[in-house]
């Protein structure tokens, strides 16, 4: 075989906006399609938000105007404009941006001077305005290129900046905003700006709490084991309680405004310093797992020039405060140590509601330490000689910081249909664990099923969840079941699994399921896949001397034809948990023993879905 010639010919320079059109990943994450409230075009959304959230922190505009319609993005706010002379280039020049003078932005988001210009050269479309003193001067581009520089001429504006832009089809490949990931960032970025309103399509965001707020809108009243505890300093908010029904611990962390939902090292913090504190108050060496367990609670915190480990800034790295003032980690447990413990001395029916539920923990971890033992025993046994689990590289070596974001594990009822997916699916990123049989219905049952029961102690091992979602070892976690009886059973029972035990996996936008196709509907020109009814009639009015295949099972796909459904082409529906609804609630209607109105609510709602058929 010829060696491959490397010479100057090989080396290359790329512009910024080739560069960030070749590797996206870098600046944006993932790329997606807007089913995950971490694809990529909410990435863009951000970045043009967090500029405007930086005017308001300055003291500049205290209302940001949100529009998305159709595809098409317009965010307006009324701070203090850019610059006019440089409105082309701090969305066109890399490293060019005011964030760099602490002068003018103090506690920032945005410091890299990147921001935008990814937005610009991502986007098909894309337009800066900026008015300040009563003048006016707007940008368009065209995937980073500029199209249109204008000149500066009056206006009667108010002063401020709008940019509008399109992600580009080409890289967002049949993208679609959903509102309600779009809702939920602005809200946390009203929470943690009180006095701020954002108008989004008409609708209003404002928040006078701050983190109080975001925990109630989070955990239902009757769910807290005790008010919330909401306390506030200069540079740091902090809001806490616990939940009577959840096992796990539960985190919102945020720097500067900025929503890092991989936590850092003010989380880190923040963590040590509650057990600290809480050990210190009660004379107790508690377990800190025992402390934390159940743990519902928020942190905010402003650092000088912070330190991401990424662009996307979902992890915060910075080990300092920034200008004279001390460590992150001594700052925050400096400021715990004194507040959270003189309230609890002035509170004391919520310190002792507290010390039971620790108390109340410590029980139940030591009657489940010898279980425990033994389930982890099974699941490394299992795992490494059964082949249940078949996992994928993106934990490997490098790939693991590049690619997590992609990490996905499909849950798979029986051999063939993991066999089917194990054979299409992509071994860098995708794994699959197969279900033997129907999963048990766990509703009402305590934290030691999980380690009892070998399919839930498995699948628990599998994702790394024993302690929460902190390490979770796939970002996306995807049920694949047949679309029959058995498989919308199964994908019940995996539901009550996860609101069960782990709901901060589906609070948090980890779980999903996988739609395949109903029918395939071919002739000898062409194959059309149909995910309903009417896509199969309306592809048969296509077709002329067709054939009909209905998919009952996964396992009927071949791995041919199912790379194309767990691919490119793959439709996830995120599972989403409705606020107005408890999920104690929502586990007994579904899952407890009231038959008869389950049986009236199946009837009345199939009563309307054939209404729409006959219609």
């Amino acid at each position: 075989m010829a060696e491959e010639q490397y010479t100057e010919d090989n080396i290359r320079s790329l512009d910024w906006k080739e560069h960030i059109r070749l590797r996206p990943g870098m600046y944006i994450g993932k790329l997606g399609d807007g089913t995950s409230p971490d694809d990529g075009i909410y990435i863009l959304l951000k970045e043009v938000i967090d500029n405007c959230i930086d005017e308001f922190v300055m003291g500049a505009g205290k209302t940001i105007e949100i529009r998305i319609k159709d595809k098409e993005v317009k965010v307006r706010d009324y701070g203090r404009g850019i610059p006019l002379g440089k409105v082309v280039d701090v969305v066109s020049k890399m490293n060019t941006g005011g964030k760099y003078d602490s002068r003018a932005f103090k506690k920032a988001v945005g410091l890299n001077g990147v921001g935008t210009k990814a937005v610009n050269a991502l986007s098909s479309y894309f337009k800066v305005e900026s008015i300040r003193d009563n003048k006016l001067k707007y940008a368009e581009f065209n995937v980073g290129e500029l199209i249109t520089d204008s000149d500066i001429e009056e206006t009667s504006k108010r002063k401020g900046t709008k940019v509008s832009f399109i992600p580009d089809e080409a890289i967002f490949k049949k993208f679609k905003y959903r509102n309600e990931y779009v809702i939920k960032m602005l809200k946390n970025y009203v929470y943690l700006n009180p006095g701020l309103t954002i108008d989004f399509n008409g609708e209003k965001f404002f928040s006078e709490n701050g983190l109080k707020d975001l925990l109630e809108e989070n955990i239902p009243t009757e769910d807290m084991l005790y008010p919330l505890i909401h306390l506030k300093g200069e540079d740091i908010e902090i809001a806490i309680t616990h939940s009577k029904s959840q096992y796990s611990e539960e985190y919102h962390s945020f720097v500067n405004g900025q929503h890092t939902t991989q936590g850092g090292t003010h989380q880190a913090a923040f963590r040590e310093s509650i057990v600290k504190t809480i050990r210190e108050f009660y004379g107790k060496n508690y377990e800190a797992s025992d402390v934390r367990k159940s743990i519902v609670s928020a942190i905010a915190i402003k650092v000088m020039e912070p330190v991401f480990e990424s662009q996307t800034k979902t992890k915060l790295g910075s080990t300092d405060m920034g200008g004279n003032l001390p460590t992150v980690r001594s700052y925050i447990n400096d400021f715990i140590k004194t507040y959270l413990d003189n309230f609890l001395h002035k509170n004391t029916s919520i310190a002792e509601a507290l010390q039971r539920k620790i108390m109340q923990a410590e029980r139940e971890r030591k009657d489940l330490t010898g279980i425990r033992k033994l389930a982890r025993d099974r699941a490394k046994k299992s795992n490494l000689h059964n082949k249940k689990l078949r996992d994928c590289r993106v934990h490997l070596g490098d790939m693991k910081k590049e690619r997590r974001l992609e990490s996905t594990l499909f849950i798979t009822e029986g051999d063939s249909a993991s066999g089917s997916i194990t054979k299409s699916r992509d071994v860098n990123t995708q794994a699959v664990f197969s279900l033997r049989g129907k999963p048990l219905n766990c509703y009402g049952m305590s934290k030691k099923v999980v380690y009892e029961n070998e399919e839930f102690n498995l699948l628990q091992a599998a994702l790394n969840i024993e302690e929460g979602t902190e390490d979770l070892r796939y970002n996306n976690i995807v049920i694949a079941t047949d679309a029959d009886v058995d498989g919308m059973h199964i994908r019940l029972l995996l539901l009550t699994f996860f609101l069960q035990f782990f709901p901060e996996v589906i609070k948090e936008g980890h779980l999903y399921i996988l739609e395949t196709p109903l029918f395939r509907v071919r002739n000898k020109k062409e194959t059309i896949y149909c995910y309903s009814e009417e896509e199969r009639v309306d592809a048969i009015e296509k077709l002329k001397n067709h054939e009909i295949t209905r998919f009952k099972g996964l396992g009927e796909i071949s791995p041919d034809e199912f790379k194309h459904f767990i691919g490119n082409d793959i439709r996830l529906e995120p599972v989403m948990l409705d606020k107005s609804i408890s999920i104690e609630d929502l586990l007994s209607f579904y899952m407890g023993k009231n038959t008869p109105d389950r049986q009236e609510f199946i009837i009345d709602n199939l009563k309307v879905e054939l209404d729409k058929v006959i219609e």
